[in-house]
């Protein structure tokens, strides 16, 4: 028995030994690689070289110019979570500076509201300045998104969610849909009161935030348009995306494409860079302000838009409309007692 044991414990040793040798030699290989190999993710080192030189600025460009940058987590310079012109700017301060940018980090703050059994969450959108309206590169950008002007915002808050149906309810008593008849159970449409109002006037609109406000003791209100804009974008932390929240619209948008000609409940789709859903797509959503063909080219500080006019702004595209409406800066008008089962709307309120 204490052979047996003996031999046991030997082999068990053999084993341990040979483990910690394993392990040495693979510590040892690691400390012997390239530099480049261990520093793969080093930033700002693009080129894998093990080091941060000029030659890693000519690498950046030469990636974005062959759109092979994204996802490239060492030439994410400026830490944003995207690969763009920025990073270039970012990278050349650094080798002038040898100092990189500190990263912010993102945390969504909300306020969550209840109007009888419903609660709804608003998230507040860091005031900041933005170009607002259509680039001038873009060939699905139309006359009316232009000019391009500077517009400055306060903070305000957002809803996170476009108005559902639940609390459209709890606050009127009765449903916004008179349930138009494509919304059927043979294209999957199924009632349900998570699904987003629709088919509303502007008047009802007025009608549902007086009440909403009386009930709240608060005071929402529709977005403005530039409100609707800088909050589509992203705001302070957008990272310019084609369509609102990324650049593969089905991503981030029910659409003509593939909503299955019915509205969806909030949330299924990706948000965008600050959290906000279906901003893209699902219903389009009323603004407060006036239509104008054309932008005033001045800078403005909170703009409200034309002081009259006959017709209101809607922004945003929807489930029976084409990918491309899903950009942020495209806007189309109605008037105020135009109603449709594609147009809703997400509420707004002044940072107190």
């Amino acid at each position: 028995m204490s052979i047996n044991f003996n031999i046991y414990t030997f082999s068990a040793m053999i084993k341990k030994n040979l483990l910690k040798s394993v392990f040495s030699i693979c510590l040892l290989a690691v400390c012997l690689m390239p530099l480049s190999a261990q520093a793969a993710a080093l930033r700002g080192d693009v080129d894998n070289s093990g080091d941060v030189t000029i030659s890693d600025v000519t690498t950046l460009i030469n990636l974005l110019l062959s759109n092979a940058a994204e996802g490239n987590e060492a030439a994410d310079c400026n830490g944003d979570g995207a690969v763009n012109i920025n990073d270039v700017t970012t990278l050349i301060n650094y080798l002038l500076s040898k100092e990189w940018p500190v990263i912010e980090v993102y945390e969504p703050q909300y306020e969550s509201f209840t109007v009888g059994s419903v609660t709804f969450r608003m998230l507040l959108v860091e005031g900041g300045t933005f170009m607002m309206g259509g680039s001038e590169d873009d060939p699905r950008a139309r006359p009316w998104e232009f000019p391009v002007h500077e517009v400055t915002l306060s903070d305000y808050y957002i809803g996170e969610f476009e108005v559902t149906q639940a609390l459209w309810r709890a606050v009127m008593g009765t449903s916004s849909s008179n349930n138009p008849s494509w919304f059927t159970p043979t294209n999957g449409y199924t009632a349900n009161y998570q699904l987003p109002a629709e088919s509303m006037t502007y008047t009802q609109i007025t009608s549902f935030i007086t009440k909403l406000n009386q009930k709240t003791g608060k005071t929402f209100r529709l977005p403005t348009e530039s409100e609707w804009e800088y909050a589509a974008r992203g705001g302070k932390w957008s990272k310019g995306y084609y369509y609102i929240g990324g650049d593969d619209v089905d991503a981030v948008a029910w659409t003509s494409a593939n909503a299955g000609s019915i509205t969806h409940v909030g949330g299924q789709k990706a948000a965008n860079e600050i959290g906000l859903y279906d901003m893209g797509g699902n219903v389009e959503e009323w603004c407060s302000d006036y239509w104008s063909d054309a932008y005033d080219s001045a800078p403005s500080t909170n703009p409200t838009g034309p002081t009259s006019g006959t017709m209101r702004v809607i922004r945003g595209g929807s489930w029976d409309q084409a990918y491309y409406v899903c950009r942020a800066s495209a806007r189309h008008d109605a008037s105020t007692g135009y109603k449709s089962a594609h147009t809703g709307i997400r509420l707004a309120l002044s940072k107190q």
